[in-house]
């Protein structure tokens, strides 16, 4: 059975490979069907997001589709950046993003933070398939670690001692909110599976 990820990241791709590939699922990427749709993602939450990207990759392939949106919810910042993570402050680059971030957390007397990724799989039946997962920390008061992306260096998890950019790849997927959404994910999937 074939699935289409409704993204350009081979990251990504390899994730979920590694999680559905057990369930006898192939996962492709939609550039691999020579698909590249930039789906507007209008949504107000990380969940209407994830669906309006499977939805338009699984109109334009015929296929099933899963879409995927994630973000860190600061709770200094009342949840933002949240679903404008990837855009905060109109910012174009990580460590920019980073910077802003650590200047609005100035004076926090709470540091508390997690990241969310919802993932959504839209079938050409009409089914939908939706999981989502957490990952909790902290904000650090300064970036730490040169692996991972995004805000990974100043997201500090207490347990570890240590931020997601200071953790190798296996330590992160551990404990990341993308894995806990692809283990959920995967479990949903597999009951849906048996059933049709």
């Amino acid at each position: 059975m074939k699935f289409v990820l409704a993204s350009h990241n081979r990251g990504k791709l390899k994730e979920m490979q590694e999680i559905l590939n057990r369930l006898g699922v192939e996962v492709v990427l939609e550039s691999d069907l020579g698909l590249a749709l930039d789906v507007e993602e209008t949504g107000t939450t990380f969940a209407e997001n994830a669906a309006l990207k499977a939805r338009a990759v699984m109109e334009a392939s015929g296929l099933p589709a899963i879409g995927d949106d994630s973000g860190l919810c600061v709770d200094w910042l009342q949840g933002a950046p949240g679903i404008y993570s990837a855009r905060y402050g109109g910012l174009d680059s990580d460590p920019a993003r980073c910077a802003l971030l650590l200047q609005n957390m100035r004076g926090a007397t709470n540091r508390a933070a997690h990241f969310h990724t919802a993932i959504c799989c839209a079938f050409p039946n009409g089914d939908m398939l939706t999981a989502g997962g957490d990952c909790y920390g902290t904000i650090a008061f300064a970036p730490m670690g040169e692996n991972g992306f995004g805000y990974d260096p100043v997201f500090f998890v207490p347990d570890k001692r240590r931020t997601f950019a200071q953790l190798t790849a296996e330590e992160k997927n551990e404990i990341s909110h993308r894995g806990n959404a692809l283990r959920a994910f995967a479990v949903v999937l597999k009951e849906y599976l048996e059933k049709h």
